[in-house]
């Protein structure tokens, strides 16, 4: 590969992992702050969530378009949140999958309906 071009293709792939970084960091700050927050009902490691209402998503370990779904749509007893912006949906939905995509439901841990 042509040393141009290796240098574009490198600079272009560090501007994707910061990227996907900067939407890890914004949608756990949603996971945790969003009124209600997340955190509440659902449990998910990463976050330091132990929430009891909902599912814990460390064994769900939904896909991001379940997640924003879920998010625009509500279900079940969860209500829809339409505050949040597309974008802010998809931030957060990216972080629960990419969160719950190597977690392992922890000793005592149980699933609970969703």
């Amino acid at each position: 590969m042509r040393p141009a071009l290796w240098h574009l293709t490198l600079s272009a792939y560090l501007a994707g992992v910061a990227l996907a970084a900067h939407a890890d960091q914004e949608g756990r700050q949603l996971f945790i702050s969003v009124v209600p927050a997340c955190a509440l009902c659902h449990t998910l490691k990463d976050a330091g969530a132990t929430g009891a209402v909902g599912p814990s998503l460390d064994e769900l370990k939904p896909d991001a378009p379940r997640v924003a779904k879920a998010v625009r749509n509500g279900i079940g007893q969860m209500p829809a949140f339409p505050q949040l912006t597309e974008a802010q949906v998809q931030a957060l939905a990216r972080y629960v999958e990419e969160a719950t995509r190597s977690s392992a439901p922890t000793a005592g841990e149980h699933r609970r309906p969703h």
